[in-house]
């Protein structure tokens, strides 16, 4: 019987070697993307004939991930299937990526349905461009950053523990400039941006800070995704400061990303500004993500 519970900081590093063994790019799959949306999505894990499964609340729908380590693959989802046939139960599998319909293609033929869904898919960028931001196109991201260095009283720094405050309150300033326009959505990114902000360390995430001045106008919080991509999981900035989101991009993709061949940036959840504003940046590619339903 798979046994599902809830994630707790002890299983991070068994995660995690389990998803280095599958090196996914999907920026779900990471200890600390899970662990930050558990409240809101109900995440829970399962350790099942050496592989790791997530299970998970989508709007009305409960959801799994595909079984993900180098363990007995088929074995652990032929018991996750067993299980749930036998209430009369249907298993939706969720955030499949292309290599995992071609498995399931090879070893379960004809026995699901597959959807897509645009705004789930992820923006894969180049490290260098985003770095140097040459070129024609990013003409205008440039012009912005150059005039946020006017006056050269800017600074980077790296984010500690003990910034949590600090962070929280530029919050609370994002939060009061989207007051009119502040819905569910927003108030579940306020939330898991504040448990990024309170667990840094124990999430083993990477933060970094702009500051205007003295004042904090942007922060910007990540960790590495597999073997040459790193993810970018919060981003934040005042708006009201020109260049302050264009200048956080650069600078935390310049002092985290170097090491890595690409940036994920998450996807666009189908808003239409971030949309425009993910194109913009020039993707090398997206991430296509899947469901696929077994009937019961």
């Amino acid at each position: 019987m798979i046994q599902f519970k809830g994630l707790s900081f002890s299983d991070r590093e068994w995660f995690t070697q389990r998803m280095l063994e599958d090196d996914r790019q999907a920026c779900e799959y990471s200890f600390a993307n899970n662990y930050l949306w558990s409240d809101i999505y109900g995440v829970e894990m399962a350790k099942e004939q050496g592989c790791l499964i997530l299970r998970f609340q989508d709007q009305d729908t409960c959801c799994y991930t595909i079984p993900i380590g180098a363990g007995d693959r088929k074995g652990a989802l032929d018991a996750l299937l067993a299980l749930e046939r036998a209430q009369g139960r249907p298993v939706v599998l969720n955030t499949l990526v292309k290599a995992d319909l071609e498995w399931l293609g090879h070893n379960y033929p004809g026995q699901y349905e597959v959807e897509t869904n645009r705004d789930d898919y992820d923006y894969v960028y180049s490290t260098e461009k985003l770095s140097t931001l040459a070129g024609r196109k990013f003409h205008g991201k440039r012009n912005h950053i150059a005039r946020f260095k006017d006056g050269n009283n800017w600074h980077y720094r790296e984010m500690i523990p003990d910034d949590a405050g600090e962070c929280m309150r530029l919050l609370d300033l994002w939060k009061e400039s989207a007051a009119e326009k502040w819905n569910d959505e927003m108030e579940n990114e306020l939330h898991i941006n504040r448990i990024a902000l309170r667990n840094l360390a124990d999430l083993v995430l990477d933060g970094g800070m702009l500051y205007k001045g003295q004042k904090l106008v942007a922060f910007s919080i990540g960790e590495p995704l597999n073997t040459d991509t790193y993810v970018v999981h919060i981003e934040k900035a005042l708006a009201s400061v020109q260049g302050a989101y264009p200048m956080i991009n650069q600078q935390f993709v310049l002092h985290n990303c170097q090491n890595y061949k690409y940036v994920n940036r998450e996807e666009d959840t189908g808003e239409e500004g971030l949309r425009k504003a993910k194109l913009s940046y020039q993707p090398e590619f997206l991430v296509e993500k899947y469901q696929a339903r077994f009937q019961a």
